[in-house]
């Protein structure tokens, strides 16, 4: 007797997935009513991929001085083929920009980096297991938190450049400075979602089903207290960039002849009478990064809140 085929009928989607998919479309829909959030991440976009592609654009050597046209001072901008016109040194004004966002923004980034996997850590040890550890983690905390960041920055800067040389200020010092120093708001954050997921049915269940703390704290609870990190992160990103321009302004970041915005502005500083674009360029890209960022922040906020749901 002849078996007729039945055509194979595809599973269908996990319920999962579907909730998966609903949030997801929510999140963007909520985080595209934040006008000024949409102009913010297009900025930063646009800001990274000019940082990125500098190599390609056919941009002028940021260290390179104009001999033949720089007679003393700074070129006004638009002549001498630079569009931005030359700083105090006779250099490049848009190329010195262009590197300088890659100086800053990697510093940004590294040290947020660094900054949220300190402080997820030590929140979420906190927060898991409570107690004698949840205590001595959080005191050692509220030490960081009661020192003033940008004092505390300049000193360590300092006895760095003093142990050695101020050439010693580079991009890595910079980042484990910043990123060692700034952990204490997120680990407070962190702890505070542990501690009330921990609570729930899922994480007694996990316990029950005999999961391993540091299973259950990063496989469990780690992805429902993902979004507040995101947010931090991203606000911490522009906290960063204003940190380091600052401590670059005033002579504790990274050094010349490297560009970044900081030291462009530092060293505007004696030309502004003369040549004020020097230092509105710089200044302005200061501005709008971290405007931007803030406003994607703010965004993502309101997004992911739960109680925008």
């Amino acid at each position: 007797m002849a078996t007729t085929a039945v055509p194979a009928v595809p599973p269908p989607l996990a319920a999962d997935d579907d909730e998966f998919q609903i949030e997801r479309n929510a999140v963007w829909k909520r985080f595209r009513r934040h006008r000024l959030a949409i102009v913010g991440g297009v900025v930063i976009i646009a800001i990274c991929l000019i940082a990125i592609l500098a190599p390609f654009l056919h941009l002028q050597d940021p260290n390179a001085i104009d001999q033949a046209n720089w007679v003393g001072n700074p070129l006004a901008p638009g002549v001498a083929g630079h569009i931005l016109g030359t700083d105090e040194n006779g250099r490049d004004l848009l190329a010195r920009l262009v590197y300088g966002a890659q100086i800053s923004l990697q510093v940004a980034l590294f040290a947020v980096l660094m900054e949220l996997t300190i402080g997820t850590v030590i929140g979420a040890i906190a927060g898991y297991y409570g107690g004698w550890v949840d205590y001595w983690l959080m005191r050692t905390t509220d030490v960081f938190l009661s020192i003033p960041l940008l004092p505390l920055l300049l000193v360590l800067t300092a006895i760095v450049a003093a142990s050695s040389n101020k050439a010693a200020l580079g991009f890595g010092v910079i980042v484990v400075i910043i990123g060692g120093l700034s952990w204490p708001p997120v680990a407070r954050l962190v702890r505070a979602s542990f501690l009330s997921l921990r609570e729930k049915e899922f994480c007694e269940a996990a316990k029950a089903l005999g999961n391993r703390d540091l299973r259950i704290i990063f496989r469990h609870l780690l992805p429902n207290a993902i979004a507040p990190i995101i947010v931090q992160g991203t606000l911490e990103v522009a906290n960063v960039v204003l940190l380091e321009s600052v401590l670059s302004f005033l002579g504790f970041g990274i050094q010349p002849p490297t560009a970044s915005w900081g030291n462009m502005l530092a060293n505007a500083e004696s030309t502004m009478a003369i040549a004020p674009w020097v230092a509105i360029f710089p200044g302005l890209c200061i501005l709008i990064t971290v405007l931007a960022i803030n406003y994607m922040g703010d965004g993502l906020r309101d997004a992911l809140d739960p109680k925008m749901k």
